[in-house]
């Protein structure tokens, strides 16, 4: 039984949820989203809130039951408040900047490491340290952060790399003498 897909997500004011077959959009004040619905449960538009139920008593219908109420919960949200992640630079050095349409990085390599930032998404750089990724798809904010991250993970004897913000490093002690 799902926990999480029991609960019809709330529609706040200035949203719009339409429902077209197995087609969900939402739309916002900072943007529209689709979401292609599977074909596992059962989906309805009522007033200002969303649910969802499964249509048979098989497993695979309930798993989908929680996992389409997160991914519509998400739509919601991105059209009407967004995401932002920040990350972090550590080490001697490194830094960001935004240039054009582009995020040039340097994190110790011989050359710079030139990101291009697709679209729907901001990047910002309020410190040389500090790169601050918006946008209204959730995934589409992690995938960029995890694509900026994977460059240098962070490193445990140092701490250098790229990391989330407040994201605890787990630290290893160096070869003793």
């Amino acid at each position: 039984m799902s926990r999480v897909g029991k609960y019809p997500v709330e529609i706040p004011a200035g949203v719009t949820v339409a429902l077209a077959g197995n087609v969900l959009t939402a739309k916002g004040k900072l943007g529209e989203l689709t979401l292609v619905l599977t074909d596992k449960v059962e989906t309805t538009v009522e007033g200002n809130k969303v649910s969802v139920a499964p249509k048979t008593k098989e497993s695979a219908s309930r798993m989908m039951w929680g996992t389409t109420r997160a991914n519509i919960a998400n739509l919601v949200k991105g059209v009407s408040v967004g995401y932002a992640k920040t990350l972090e630079i550590t080490g001697t050095g490194y830094r960001a900047a935004v240039q054009g349409p582009n995020l040039v990085v340097n994190l110790g390599f011989s050359h710079d490491v030139v990101y291009p930032i697709p679209a729907g998404i901001k990047v910002s750089c309020e410190k040389p340290t500090l790169i601050k990724v918006e946008g209204v798809d959730k995934r589409q904010v992690g995938q960029v952060c995890a694509e900026l991250r994977s460059y240098r993970p962070p490193e445990p004897y140092k701490g250098k790399g790229v990391k989330f913000e407040g994201e605890a490093i787990r630290r290893k002690e160096g070869k003793k003498k």
